[in-house]
């Protein structure tokens, strides 16, 4: 009698013991890059410094381009929304590491988690989506410029970024609604700075092999063709540039789309490194890196990259800087 009640009572503790591990997980830990305090606080000095100059460069450059009307067209409209994109796209991500640079208490909770994964892979795949069409915007400028403005009217122009952005958005409720499905019993300690797909997948109790090919797919298929339409723009770009007879005119245009095809360069290279891979290879520390790239410093430098090296763009903000003069000499 004495067995079977020991016998019981270890199945019940057993029970007891397994339904505390399937208890489902409502709050994350983001453990970010390091629990060295002066190393945090080094780091929070840095990417703030980094945050403040993204967000002075791009949402500086779209009040230029709203301002000052010789940039009115459809280019440097696709630049302030792409600017526009960048500087939500940084915030949905430094707040809370910087945050969670300085706190004790780094846990984020199920629906902040899910709601950062949203925004921050909606953003990430609009920027795609609208870097192939500034590409194309930049073949139709280049190779007819004379009929520019009506080639590349508003009827054509903005649903183009109507369309980078709700690509964006069903491609990330895709992903978000996949990985929120998956159950969480486990560990609840994100060896990342913010809620991104991989890591989440790692700690997930249910099988991911679903949604890492949903991750490798759909990524991969909307990185083939962005690139794919980036490369047959710039290669119809090049033949156009054989073409001219000006060397002055080759070399404004080189200098403009080699800017462009620079920052599409980088921000894809990272993309498909982070992404379009096997699951195996996923080392979640060398990925945080790379991420932390791509997020936070590819925003800061897609302002220089596209415009600060642009004519157009530096004779705007002369003009801008002498009305700030002329306005603060009037009123002295």
């Amino acid at each position: 009698m004495k067995t079977e009640m020991e016998s019981l009572s270890s199945d019940v503790e057993g029970h007891v013991i397994l339904l505390k591990n399937l208890t489902e997980v409502t709050v994350f830990i983001l453990m970010g890059f390091t629990d060295d305090f002066e190393l945090r606080v080094f780091l929070f000095v840095l990417f703030l410094a980094i945050y403040l100059f993204t967000l002075v460069g791009n949402l500086g450059l779209v009040m230029l381009v709203i301002s000052d009307s010789r940039l009115h067209n459809p280019m440097y409209y696709f630049l302030s929304v792409l600017s526009f994109l960048d500087a939500c796209y940084s915030t949905v991500v430094t707040p809370q590491m910087l945050v969670n640079f300085l706190a004790e208490n780094k846990n984020i909770s199920y629906a902040a988690c899910a709601a950062q994964m949203v925004l921050f892979v909606s953003f990430g795949s609009t920027e795609s989506f609208l870097l192939a069409a500034m590409a194309y915007d930049r073949y139709v400028a280049i190779h007819n410029p004379l009929l520019y403005s009506v080639s590349m009217s508003p009827r054509v122009f903005v649903p183009l970024i109507i369309a980078s952005y709700t690509g964006g958005i069903l491609h990330a409720t895709i992903h978000t609604v996949a990985t929120f499905s998956l159950s969480f019993c486990g560990s609840n300690e994100i060896r990342h700075v913010f809620c991104d797909i991989p890591p989440l997948l790692a700690i997930s109790c249910s099988d991911t092999h679903t949604n890492q090919l949903l991750l490798f797919y759909f990524v991969g298929s909307i990185e083939i063709v962005t690139i794919l339409i980036v490369l047959v723009s710039y290669g119809f770009i090049l033949l156009a540039i054989m073409k001219m007879r000006s060397a002055e005119g080759r070399r404004k245009v080189f200098s403009t789309c080699g800017s462009h095809l620079t920052g599409v360069s980088i921000y894809h290279g990272t993309i498909l490194f982070m992404y379009v891979r096997p699951s195996s290879s996923y080392a979640l520390e060398h990925d945080m890196v790379v991420s932390i790239f791509y997020t936070i410093v590819i925003p800061m430098l897609n302002p220089i990259i596209y415009s600060l090296r642009n004519k157009d763009v530096k004779d705007a903000i002369r003009r801008l800087l002498k009305r700030c003069c002329f306005l603060n000499k009037v009123y002295i």
